[in-house]
Parts: C-alpha cells; sequence; structure tokens
C-alpha cells in the first residue's frame, strides 16, 4: 500500500484516485494508475499536486477507470475556460439529499409555466415582466443542476 500524499491530500484527482483504490489497489501507487490510465507518472503527480491541468482525455480516463464522473463535471465547470461559463458545478449528493433537491427544484413547475403564459400571452417581454422573466430562468436553471446532479449519481452508482 503507497503512502498517503499530503501535498495532494485536497485534490479531487487524488481523492478520486484513493476512493476507487479501496476497490482495485493497483490504483493505490501512481505508479499503478499511471499504468492503467496509460499516462506518464510524473504528468499525474503533477495533476494531482495541481500543478499541471490535466487534458479532457485524461480526464475522461480517470474518469473511467476510477468511476468517477464528477471529475468530468468540475474539470468542465472549473478548468475548462468554456464550461466555466455554460457548465454548472453539480455536486455528488447522497440519494436523500439528492431526491430533495430534485424535489424542491420541480415544486416550481407551476410557477414557471403559469408566469411564461402570462408573459408571452402578448407577444412581447415588457420592463415590468423582465424580473419575472429571471425568476423562471433562476428556477429552470435549478431544474437542469438537479437533474445534471442526478445523472451524476447513476453514473456513479448503476453501473
Amino acid at each position: 500500500m503507497a503512502k498517503k500524499a499530503t501535498k495532494a491530500a485536497d485534490n479531487i484527482f487524488y481523492k478520486a484516485r484513493m476512493t476507487a483504490a479501496t476497490c482495485n489497489d493497483s490504483l493505490s501507487s501512481r505508479e499503478g494508475a499511471a499504468e492503467q490510465l496509460g499516462i506518464d507518472r510524473t504528468r499525474l503527480a503533477r495533476i494531482e499536486l495541481g500543478s499541471l491541468n490535466p487534458y479532457p482525455e485524461e480526464v475522461l480516463l480517470m474518469s473511467d477507470a476510477y468511476n468517477a464522473p464528477e471529475l468530468n463535471n468540475y474539470f468542465c465547470s472549473k478548468m475548462c475556460p468554456l464550461g466555466q461559463q455554460t457548465v454548472p458545478t453539480a455536486e455528488l449528493l447522497h440519494l436523500d439529499r439528492l431526491t430533495i433537491r430534485i424535489l424542491s427544484a420541480l415544486g416550481n413547475t407551476e410557477f414557471i409555466q403559469k408566469t411564461i403564459i402570462e408573459i408571452v400571452k402578448d407577444g412581447i417581454v415588457s420592463d415590468d415582466e423582465q424580473p419575472q422573466v429571471q425568476q423562471i430562468l433562476t428556477a429552470l436553471e435549478n431544474i437542469s443542476k438537479a437533474a445534471l446532479e442526478m445523472k451524476l449519481w447513476v453514473e456513479k452508482n448503476l453501473k
């Protein structure tokens, strides 16, 4: 068993590898993980230490090898310049918390439906309706994020 890398202890890629190592002992060392991933050990070390950003292809390899779909979302929402502006950060929640978040987000569907109908019935969005449009957008973003988190949970737990 490899010793714990204290400098990388807070790194998401390191944490994912260590979690996966509980099921696959070859992932407990960087050498074993690098061999399984097909990347250089020193490159993996630099990724885990945060001194180097992984390539998208490497994130896909790690995500698959570690059964950690949350790495994909992390990379896209935190490391990719385009994704930072377009991809919401999703948390990998326990099913009970996830259920509450989904039900809360879906609780706004009646409001969304009624408000959209009221706003668009005249074919224009007036200045006084713009705050309602923003509320609708926020509610839809919450639904989208909850759906993304459910997708992560399913990918992680129902393989």
